[in-house]
This record gives C-alpha cells, sequence and structure tokens, in this order.
C-alpha cells in the first residue's frame, strides 16, 4: 500500500451505503426542519425557518443548506429523477419563502429536508421501485413542461392581441 493512497474509510465510493453519512442527513434535516417545538402544541419548525426571516437573503441561506443533502444524496448514488424531486422540494421552499410573512409561514410547514429525507429513504429502501417512480415522475415534469410552455405561448399571443385591438 502506497502512503500516498488515500484510505478507503476516508473517501468512500459513490453509490455505497454509508451509514454515518445518512445519519449526519438526518441529523441535519431535523435541524433545519424540525428541531424547535412550539410550546404547548405538536407543531415543530427548524432553523430553516428561523433563518428565513431575515429580510432577503434568510431564505437564500436556508436553499444552500439544503442543498447539502442533495449533494450528499447524490453521492450515495440517487438517480437524477430523484434529486431532481429534492431539487424542487428545494426550489420551492426557497422561492415561496421568499414572500414575507406568508412565505414563512409556509416555509415552518412546508419541510423541504423531511421531503428529500423521505425520498432518500424511499430510494435506500426500494432502489428498483424507486427506479420506476422516477420514470413517472420524470414524464410529469416532461408533461408539465411542455403545458407551462404552451400556456405562456399562449399568454404572449392574447397579449399582443389585446395590446393590438387596444392601439386601433
Amino acid at each position: 500500500m502506497n502512503a500516498n493512497d488515500p484510505s478507503p474509510v476516508l473517501v468512500p465510493q459513490v453509490g455505497t451505503l454509508d451509514e454515518r453519512r445518512v445519519a449526519r442527513l438526518r441529523r441535519l434535516g431535523n435541524l433545519l426542519d424540525n428541531s424547535i417545538g412550539l410550546p404547548g402544541t405538536p407543531f415543530r419548525f427548524g432553523l430553516d425557518a428561523v433563518i428565513g426571516l431575515v429580510p432577503g437573503i434568510g431564505d437564500l441561506i436556508g436553499g444552500v443548506l439544503s442543498l447539502y443533502i442533495i449533494v450528499e444524496s447524490s453521492r450515495l448514488g440517487v438517480p437524477r429523477p430523484v434529486l431532481a424531486r429534492m431539487a424542487w422540494n428545494v426550489a420551492l421552499d426557497t422561492f415561496v419563502g421568499e414572500v414575507p410573512i406568508l412565505g414563512d409561514l409556509f416555509d415552518a410547514g412546508y419541510k423541504s429536508n423531511l421531503r428529500n429525507l423521505e425520498l432518500l429513504d424511499g430510494y435506500l429502501q426500494r432502489p428498483a421501485e424507486s427506479r420506476r417512480s422516477n420514470r413517472r415522475f420524470l414524464a410529469l415534469i416532461v408533461g408539465g413542461l411542455v403545458l407551462l410552455t404552451a400556456g405562456t405561448v399562449m399568454l404572449a399571443v392574447l397579449l399582443v392581441h389585446f395590446l393590438s385591438a387596444l392601439l386601433r
């Protein structure tokens, strides 16, 4: 063994299950989404909601922290469609969280990190089933993007038609 070779313990291979890594992701997800209890209620929120209270950059900081779960999931071998779902959860949480007050309430209730941990657990428990549902999800995304594009074009055409009628 060469002294310059990295130890296999220090550099795990992509796609191998590292229980310590998964446990670290669970701790981070709970810290960000579920670590603070509201006294007298079963409702819990996390540091992500608290950080999101900082105007302008709070939700972006929370989104960057949430991206760590996605990056580590990728290193665990999670397929791209599952990673896309995770990214969607973080993007939705981040962008809706930017809306003052209502976004903060959404941020406290949506819990994108816990949703992403559920996706990760689903993949780790049933990788073959996860791939099948990923194909359906990918088809749904493609269909949604086609409808969104068609709707945008139709809205642009209607707007041009309305403006041309207004200028006559």
